[in-house]
């Protein structure tokens, strides 16, 4: 083995001076982003320190709101301005609106067969088009209205209860559940409370495994063609991922069969609703095989590990600004109570609509904190932003969370201030590439907030105050609070 690691390395060494003579030759005429200077063959990867974005935007602020990274072999342009966004995401969409191919993400995804990650192609425009029109559409959406009451409904119960006691809530815990149980109900045909197989516990664990391997990176990300692929045989890169492949196939294995059955037993009678359901008649009438069924398993990767983690995480930032900042907490609480009256025993989706304020808070909140702080995009021709020139087959991510902290488009950034006017936001992204569940994500964050707001006061346990909230994050590619929110509950009355 040791022959073996030696062997590599010198390889590596030789590969890399031989790429950087090519590339250096290739790209002399172009007007490059700048960038810091890199180490032979890994470039800046030792760099690489904490939560992804923001260690770009520290970058950003030395080299500029588009400049580039050597990760490896591999370049990637940050782009951190509203400006430079703009120019990506609307006046060269067409031209940047495919996806790198990562290694742990095309395992996941069945071979890029999903939406949110796979690359631009007819196949994917055709599989996107279909889902969206006819499955996640806003008249399907509101079908599943009664799921999101009903759920939400249940959480405030248990909250109730641990209002009578006075003891803390874990609301990351809270939040999590009430995500899951809504999109496993309303996509996937799932009852977590009833099922014996994937009860909650186990659905939290699949979502985490999933998630960190989605944002773990190999060696084949960086280094091209056999040698990443060597490099991530012998050091073990990827070890784990085929383990959590295979769970994660389990469960949508299990969704599918739950379905098939179902179907089977049911002719002549109404199909299930879910999303699930749609996607199998799918294939059912235009179905060529394996590929169709590994897009829908890829599309339901997209929606449990995509639709749970996000709409969990922006509750969460939600309430924990809200609870360090007890203006808004009152403002939001005494508009809400107003609007909709005392002694009510049930809120409804149609409420949400008569709350403004709710509205600036949660906008305010993806400013600060959204769940996924960078969107990810690919070149597919050679084009210019901001005057520099970017090569076809050019990694790029936009820092959206930078984008919500410049002081040139908002006053006191980093406070939480609702009343701001909302205007430069990307939290489910822009353009071709759009997040396709936004319709199915804001009601169920809208209804869960407006109901903790409504029925219940909040405060900090064992007397802390704001400051003392721990506001570290984690994660690759999503935005997670580290440390659980426990906040106590008391019924309004």
């Amino acid at each position: 083995m040791a022959i073996l690691f030696y062997l590599f390395w010198f390889s590596l060494t030789l590969f890399s001076i031989i790429f950087l003579k090519n590339n250096k030759s290739k790209n002399s005429n172009l007007r490059l982003p700048p960038g810091p200077r890199g180490l032979p063959i890994i470039g800046n990867l030792h760099r690489f320190k904490g939560v992804p974005h923001r260690w770009f935007h520290e970058l950003a602020v030395k080299y500029g709101p588009v400049m580039v990274l050597r990760l490896g072999f591999t370049p990637v342009v940050l782009i951190s301005s509203s400006e430079a966004a703009e120019e990506v995401l609307k006046h060269k969409d067409l031209e940047t609106c495919t996806r790198p191919k990562l290694v742990g993400l095309g395992k996941l995804s069945y071979n890029h067969k999903d939406i949110t990650f796979a690359q631009y192609t007819d196949s994917w425009r055709e599989n996107r088009k279909v889902t969206v029109t006819e499955l996640l559409n806003l008249k399907k959406v509101q079908t599943f209205k009664f799921i999101r009451e009903e759920e939400t409904d249940y959480v405030m119960k248990k909250i109730s209860e641990s209002a009578l006691k006075q003891s803390p809530v874990d609301l990351s815990k809270i939040f999590f559940c009430l995500t899951a149980n809504i999109l496993c109900r309303s996509a996937l045909g799932q009852n977590l409370r009833k099922n014996k197989f994937f009860n909650e516990e186990r659905i939290e664990e699949l979502v985490e495994e999933g998630s960190v391997t989605l944002g773990r990176f190999g060696f084949s990300d960086f280094f091209p063609g056999k040698l990443g692929k060597f490099a991530d045989w012998l050091l073990q890169t990827n070890k784990g991922l085929e383990k959590v492949f295979e769970e994660l196939d389990e469960f949508y294995q299990h969704v599918i069969d739950d379905h098939l059955k179902s179907l089977n037993g049911q002719k002549g009678t109404d199909p299930p609703a879910d999303i699930v359901a749609g996607l199998l008649d799918m294939v059912n009438k235009h179905g060529d095989g394996k590929r169709n069924m590994d897009q829908v398993k890829g599309t339901l990767m997209d929606m449990f590990l995509g639709g749970i983690d996000t709409g969990a995480i922006s509750m969460i930032w939600t309430m924990t600004e809200l609870i360090k900042n007890p203006r808004v907490m009152r403002k939001a609480q005494e508009e809400i109570r107003a609007v909709l009256g005392s002694n009510r025993e049930k809120i409804t989706e149609e409420d949400t609509e008569k709350v403004e304020y709710l509205k600036l808070i949660i906008k305010e909140t993806f400013r600060l904190h959204p769940a996924i702080p960078t969107l990810p995009r690919e070149s597919m021709s050679q084009i210019k932003i901001q005057g520099y020139d970017i090569p076809p087959n050019t990694r790029i991510q936009i820092n959206i969370w930078a984008i919500g902290q410049d002081p040139k488009l908002w006053k006191n950034p980093e406070e939480f201030i609702p009343e701001r006017f909302i205007e430069k936001l990307l939290p489910f992204g822009s353009g071709r590439r759009i997040c396709p569940g936004m319709p199915m994500a804001i009601p169920t964050l809208e209804l869960g907030l407006l109901n903790m707001l409504y029925f219940f006061d909040w405060k900090l346990p064992d007397g802390m105050v704001g400051e003392d909230i721990d506001m570290e994050e984690v994660g690759n590619i999503s935005s997670v609070k580290k440390v659980p929110l426990l906040l106590v509950p008391t019924r309004h009355h």
